[in-house]
């Protein structure tokens, strides 16, 4: 079905492998497609649980594919797409055919209603390390190293990561590291929040699953959805009114819901839930309670 991905479902749990180890996994149109097609699946597959991302040989994703040589970022040139220049040489900025590819990428995974695991097997480099920060919790290999290198090649951070990334590290180390543009070593991005944890590559993807189970066998399917689109839509909240307005419509709605009942039932017995609600047919009457903006 995919070119440049491979997809594997088992137990709840889907996983994402980035497939061209011959190329450490370089990131391409045709495999921001193919991933963007993974998550819709994903999201309507009421099967699916948790998602792990994670890289086909000894990279993650060594960056975007530069194989096409100087013109590989220039979109008029050499990008492969529909320019938006004008006739009076003015650029079209709305045009759909400017968008960064990478990041629309990272905005689906941001719109996810399953929550998202990073195993950061090796190299994560450009939007190999910007494609894991809409990610919920990111796991890596020991060696492994991450680098927001785009100044280093004339270019700026792009898939959004200028939202993200000072979100998950702090403004002050989100500019160290873009400006610089340097390797980040394993132990470096642990102390500074951007993974989870660091283990030894044969123990990677046995911990990420490990948390993906947690997820799958615990808890209800329903409020991991809402839950997730809460936390990360809380960024752009003004004040904490509008958290509690939000989170007084969720918990009404679940309080009633079947899930509720189960859950406690569940834990009077001690035995493990049987969740009825599914997020196909079972998300609350308010959402989405936001509107997607537009590309313009």
């Amino acid at each position: 079905m995919f070119e440049q991905i491979v997809v594997e479902k088992a137990d709840g749990v889907l996983t994402i492998i980035l497939n061209r180890p011959d190329k450490l996994n370089a990131f391409s149109e045709v495999m921001m497609r193919e991933m963007v097609a993974a998550f819709d699946d994903a999201d309507v597959d009421d099967d699916v649980r948790a998602i792990v991302v994670t890289g086909a040989g000894r990279a993650f994703c060594a960056g975007a594919d530069l194989s096409g040589g100087p013109a590989t970022f220039d979109a008029v040139v050499g990008g492969g797409r529909a320019p938006a220049e004008r006739p009076d040489g003015s650029t079209d900025y709305a045009s759909p055919s400017v968008r960064d590819v990478g990041g629309q990428l990272t905005l689906r995974i941001y719109q996810s209603l399953k929550p998202v695991i990073a195993a950061i097997n090796g190299a994560a480099v450009g939007i190999g390390a910007t494609m894991t920060l809409p990610m919920d919790i990111r796991l890596i290999a020991e060696g492994a190293r991450v680098g927001f290198v785009f100044v280093r090649r004339g270019i700026v951070p792009e898939g959004a990561s200028t939202f993200f990334l000072p979100r998950v590290v702090g403004i002050g180390r989100a500019m160290e590291w873009c400006v610089t543009g340097r390797l980040v070593p394993a132990e470096e991005a642990r102390a500074a929040g951007l993974v989870r944890s660091i283990h030894l590559p044969a123990d990677l993807l046995p911990a990420a699953y490990a948390i993906a189970r947690e997820i799958a066998d615990q808890t209800a399917p329903v409020s991991v959805a809402l839950t997730r689109q809460m936390l990360w839509r809380s960024f752009a909240q003004t004040h904490p009114m509008e958290a509690h307005r939000l989170d007084s419509r969720a918990i009404y709605a679940r309080g009633k819901a079947a899930d509720a009942a189960e859950g406690v039932a569940s834990f009077l017995e001690k035995r493990p839930p049987r969740y009825p609600n599914t997020v196909s047919r079972d998300m609350p009457d308010f959402y989405p309670w936001w509107e997607e903006p537009d590309y313009r």
